[in-house]
């Protein structure tokens, strides 16, 4: 059976129920992001600790072995000078760099005999030279001949071996301060490399009390402390003095295999991990490489952080929140139930109101007035509004009714259905008289285009035969029939290859002819880009004088500009130009377009026709010259026959002169003089017809 509630009922119910859901849920999760963030800012800030003071304790490292290594480049120089002289300057360098570091414990150098004593063979045996400080702090050397007979298990088997600078592991050592007290060392030594063989090594002694004061210093979370390890797995600082000089595997064995310390420290890597000690508390270990420059044995630094103490103020957090939330939860349902009566009485009045309406009763009386100053006010002014609003709806369809289609009425809001559907109702019986004066809009459109593209055919029919006065006749009549006040027509001039462009052939603007001159290349100006993109430019925002700087067409500033490509297919034969003070339409444009393909046909079968009737004169004229030149021909014909007739006849007297020779012997003389003059014209005679037929056999082969 359902049970039924009241409104107060159910908010008190309902609402109460779900806010102490929503409050225990949002503070679990707070608390569960508070405890995760203090988690990551905790180890994050335990992260940072410890690789700052990895790398505080490196730059001590590299600079002690920075001096090392100087100290074994400087040294090359040794067989440069007498053994005495260069042993003597090298203590000499000791005892100046001593002073100046006083943290080192001893600073000594070893040199192979066999590289510093060439009557030495044996691959063992070295000459040492060692400056240290005595109990008191004084400086004293000493030198000394080692592993004579012998080779050394540690220096010729281990570090004589290495050949880079390298940190030893620590140890202990009493040597200054007396068998009861021994301090934990470590070295640096940098190999005496030349020409590839090793010839000593010079080395540093220092303690690590330093480091072991850095290391106690290190507790940032109250529980916490700080270790540091040799690259072996020694500890090399802790606060627990009895650790120093242990395996760090003896002291973690489980995590030393579980998380490969020892592997990772050798590699020189960053890494942390959590794990439980020996008494169930959980733990936070943050591992930082300390590296020293050019060795092969990185050291690290690790810090311990119990996690109970990064959770602390998390947890303190947690139970604020706990106590904030229940005390905000009492409030709230007070709160509530004072706000569900508040809301209740309003909405029963209202609900008295409705089902009159659900009734069909309305009248002007019906109206309410609550002033809660809430949502309930408004849902009381909504139903007002409401009631107010299907009165006018009433009203207004009774005008509908009465024919009165004029009537205004404003819609409640953009989801007033019932008011939409009376004014689509009005709308429809308008619509039909707007639809039929659009159709008349539309038809005057096609009719003027049609009318348009007749008048230019009979345009387009006549003057075929001359470019120019097409061009003329057309914008002129094309400018008229748009209304418009300038135009040109630009024609492709293609018959220099070098020199393609295109010629304005005519102009015309405000009513008169104008003989403008303009050449467009491909490209340039916007007659130019029309007929590289060869589509339609239409343009209505025109700066100032743009006309008369890019068209040509006149100074007139226009209101619109239409630039229409003359094509066939895809060859731009010439480019319309139209400005007009008033905007181009669409019909409009569509038109000039269609005529301009129309124009374009018609260009191309002009300047088909004036090239032929160009190419059939051409060929009349080419016809008689030659004719002239044939006639030409057959007279150096005939006098060349005239001259070969000439010769003949002149040999014909010389024989008869030959033979008359014998008898007229006193006469030969003058007769041979006589002769040889008239040989010399019929020679050059000769020559000339000779000269004449080669001309004339020229011409025949170029005929």
């Amino acid at each position: 059976m359902k049970i039924k509630l009241k409104i107060q009922q159910k908010i008190q119910l309902f609402i109460i129920s779900t806010s102490i859901i929503i409050y225990l849920a949002a503070i679990g999760y707070i608390s569960l992001n508070d405890r995760k963030e203090a988690l990551e800012n905790a180890t994050l800030v335990t992260n940072q600790i410890v690789q700052n003071y990895a790398k505080e304790i490196s730059e001590q490292l590299n600079s002690d072995l920075s001096i090392v290594k100087t100290l074994s480049y400087s040294y090359l120089i040794y067989d440069s000078l007498p053994t005495p002289q260069w042993k003597r300057l090298f203590k000499d360098m000791y005892l100046e760099v001593f002073p100046k570091n006083p943290h080192f414990y001893a600073l000594w150098d070893s040199w192979e005999l066999k590289a510093i004593d060439p009557n030495w063979e044996k691959d063992f045996g070295r000459y040492s030279m060692v400056v240290s400080k005595n109990p008191d702090g004084k400086v004293f050397s000493d030198s000394s001949y080692r592993s004579m007979e012998v080779e050394s298990q540690i220096y010729d088997k281990i570090i004589k071996k290495r050949r880079i600078p390298s940190i030893w592991e620590p140890y202990l050592d009493n040597y200054t301060a007396g068998e009861n007290t021994r301090s934990l060392m470590t070295t640096l030594n940098s190999p005496i490399i030349k020409n590839g063989s090793y010839i000593g090594i010079v080395a540093i002694d220092i303690t690590l009390d330093n480091f072991q004061q850095i290391v106690k210093q290190i507790s940032p979370f109250n529980g916490s402390y700080a270790y540091m390890i040799s690259n072996g797995g020694l500890i090399a600082g802790h606060p627990n003095q009895e650790l120093l000089h242990e395996n760090l595997e003896n002291i973690f064995p489980e995590d030393f295999k579980t998380y490969k310390i020892q592997e990772k420290i050798k590699e020189g890597k960053a890494f942390s991990y959590t794990t439980k000690n020996s008494d169930g508390v959980k733990i936070y270990y943050s591992y930082a490489p300390i590296i020293i420059k050019d060795t092969n044995t990185p050291w690290s630094i690790a810090i311990s952080v119990p996690m109970e103490t990064i959770m602390a103020t998390a947890n303190k957090n947690f139970i604020i929140s706990l106590a904030v939330g229940v005390l905000g939860i009492l409030i709230m349902a007070f709160v509530i139930t004072i706000i569900g009566r508040n809301i209740s009485n309003p909405i029963t009045k209202i609900t008295a109101l409705l089902k009159q309406l659900t009734n069909g009763h309305l009248d002007d009386k019906m109206k309410i007035k609550i002033n809660t100053g809430d949502e309930i006010e408004e849902m009381a002014k909504a139903l007002n509004g409401s009631i107010e609003g299907i009165s006018k709806k009433v009203d207004f369809a009774n005008h509908i009714g009465q024919g009165d289609l004029n009537h205004s009425f404003d819609l409640l809001s953009d989801d007033d259905v019932l008011g939409k559907s009376l004014i689509e109702m009005r709308n429809s019986l308008v619509k039909a008289d707007q639809d039929d004066q659009e159709r008349k809009k539309e038809e005057e459109k096609r009719r003027w285009a049609n009318e348009g593209l007749a008048k230019f055919a009979d345009v387009l029919r006549q003057n075929n035969d001359n470019l120019e006065n097409l061009a003329t006749e057309i914008i002129m009549k094309l400018v008229d029939y748009l209304k418009a006040n300038q135009g040109g027509l630009f024609i492709l001039n293609d018959e220099d290859k070098e020199n393609v462009h295109f010629n304005l052939i005519s102009a015309f603007a405000y009513d008169r002819r104008k003989y403008l001159h303009k050449q467009v290349v491909f490209g340039e100006g916007l007659v130019g880009t029309c007929a590289v993109e060869q589509k339609t430019i239409f343009m209505t925002d025109i700066p100032k004088d743009y006309i008369e700087i890019t068209s040509g067409l006149g100074s007139s500033n226009p209101s619109s500009l239409l630039i229409v490509p003359m094509k066939i297919e895809d060859t731009v034969l010439g480019v319309l130009e139209i400005a007009s003070f008033n905007i181009f339409e669409k019909h409009e444009i569509e038109f000039v377009e269609k005529l301009a393909e129309s124009i374009a046909s018609t260009m191309s079968s002009v300047k088909i026709s004036i090239q032929t009737t160009e190419l059939l004169e051409r060929s009349q004229q080419q016809a008689e010259e030659m004719a002239a030149q044939e006639e030409e021909m057959r007279q150096n014909m005939e006098e060349l026959e005239a001259t070969q007739e000439e010769s003949t006849r002149k040999n014909t007297e010389v024989e008869e002169l030959l033979k008359q020779s014998q008898q007229q012997a006193e006469l030969i003389e003058n007769k041979m003089i006589e002769f040889e003059e008239r040989e010399v014209v019929w020679d050059v005679k000769l020559k000339s017809a000779n000269e004449k037929i080669k001309e004339l056999e020229k011409k025949l082969k170029m005929k």
